[in-house]
């Protein structure tokens, strides 16, 4: 049984950027991907705070030499079709950290992914992990000794030929997405009640797209008829737009017919989407995503920890998803190396970096329960307060990991029920 530093299981951007740090570190890195890249994903829209995790990895300038339709701001527009102003990421920060990518995820992953290789991290694609290895054995679950994870020392590997090997590691990341393994083999994942949402989702060419540079590539999001959902429309290159609808699960997918007909019936109701898509075609299926909001119940334990999609994922409105990937990527990275360093490999150890990351967690999901508030208005709230309209961009940005950036909400209480802050529950020594 070969033995590495840290394995992660999954290639995607959590898991890719998890592992490019961990071989910078010098750590012997194995990064497992189920399949083969390219591959589809939906989360184009990237919030500009990447750009530092970008640029520590070294992939700002394979960034600019792509060809992603450049993002500098996000719009919206209320139910009857009336567009707010852009809000321009560069209005309080004059730096190239400001523009940032729309991108195909199928040909970002595979950059993130060919960059950790580069870095010097093994990587096995096509390749299932069918369990993980702990203390007690392949068979061992949630209830380890005293109702606590057991520690985790390696993982059952399926490769494409269907042979299977088992590999030992000091440390196994969870990047597996939705799938999130750890939290559900542990009892981790905690679904969150309010935010039972669903995603009906196809991309589109021929679909209008604003002739300003400045603005073709900007965000949009499209209330439909009475709130009952919204649309983003995220502008990709080769003439591809990304458009998906979400609403309430009751609404959306129950009762109602295939998901083609209930992304068309959508458009219809959506008065500003509808000169958009006049003389677009859809390319590729359409794709369902429902009950997508949850969190872990903590992202580390001995010998294991939780990033990206597997640790948490909130909702699609911020396009947060990738910037909470590359941010638990970096710390968790960070993390597990000094952990090594110390011979202390325990969840305390590892999971150092969660309290601050879920602090950063908590105010974006603060703005998605604000925005399904029925009535709340970010135009009234910034007519109102205009002393929070830095804050309230400088969040849209993505720069939620100052303390100073919760300073809105305080206010925000008077239009909106927002959420008490999710708290991680505390591994022992």
């Amino acid at each position: 049984m070969r033995d590495w530093d840290a394995i992660v299981i999954g290639g995607g951007p959590a898991g890719a950027t998890c592992g490019a740090l961990l071989a910078e570190h010098g750590r012997r890195t194995l990064i497992i991907e189920r399949t083969q890249f390219p591959r589809f994903h939906i989360g184009e829209s990237l919030m500009p705070d990447t750009y530092w995790v970008l640029r520590r990895l070294g992939m700002l300038e394979k960034m600019k030499r792509s060809g992603f339709v450049k993002k500098y701001s996000v719009q919206f527009a209320s139910p009857e079709g009336k567009e707010s102003a852009p809000f321009y990421f560069d209005e309080m920060n004059p730096h190239e950290c400001s523009q940032t990518w729309q991108v195909l995820r199928s040909e970002f992953d595979q950059m993130m992914l060919e960059n950790a290789a580069e870095k010097g991290a093994e990587v096995w694609q096509n390749t299932l992990v069918r369990d993980v290895l702990t203390a007690g054995g392949p068979a061992a679950t949630a209830g380890g000794a005293n109702g606590r994870p057991p520690r985790v020392v390696g993982v059952m590997a399926e490769r494409a030929d269907g042979s299977r090997v088992e590999l030992g590691s000091k440390v196994v990341v969870d990047a597996t997405g939705t799938t999130a393994l750890l939290a559900s083999k542990f009892g981790l994942r905690r679904p969150d009640p309010k935010l039972r949402k669903a995603a009906v989702f196809a991309h589109y060419k021929g679909a209008l797209r604003d002739p300003d540079p400045r603005d073709e590539g900007a965000t949009l999001v499209l209330h439909v008829q009475e709130q009952n959902g919204w649309f983003w429309y995220i502008p990709l290159h080769d003439d591809v737009v990304s458009i998906g609808v979400v609403g309430d699960i009751d609404y959306l997918i129950r009762g109602r017919g295939k998901p083609e007909q209930v992304i068309e019936e959508e458009i219809r109701r959506c008065p500003v989407m509808i000169p958009r898509v006049a003389n677009a075609r859809r390319v590729g299926p359409v794709h369902v995503l429902s009950d997508f909001s949850y969190s872990a119940t903590r992202c580390a334990g001995d010998g294991w920890v939780l990033i990206g999609d597997a640790l948490t994922f909130l909702d699609p409105i911020y396009s947060s998803g990738v910037l909470l990937a590359l941010q638990s990527g970096e710390r968790a990275a960070d993390a597990i190396d000094a952990a090594l360093r110390s011979g202390d490999t325990s969840g305390a150890r590892l999971g150092a970096w969660g309290d601050d990351f879920y602090a950063g967690l908590q105010r974006v999901r603060k703005l998605v329960y604000a925005f399904y508030t029925k009535d709340f208005s970010f135009g009234r709230f910034n007519r109102d307060h205009p002393e929070h309209r830095r804050n309230l961009v400088e969040l849209l940005v993505g720069d939620v990991f100052r303390a100073e950036a919760g300073d809105i909400f305080e206010a925000m209480k008077r239009y909106c029920d927002l959420p008490e802050d999710i708290r991680l529950e505390q591994p022992s020594s």
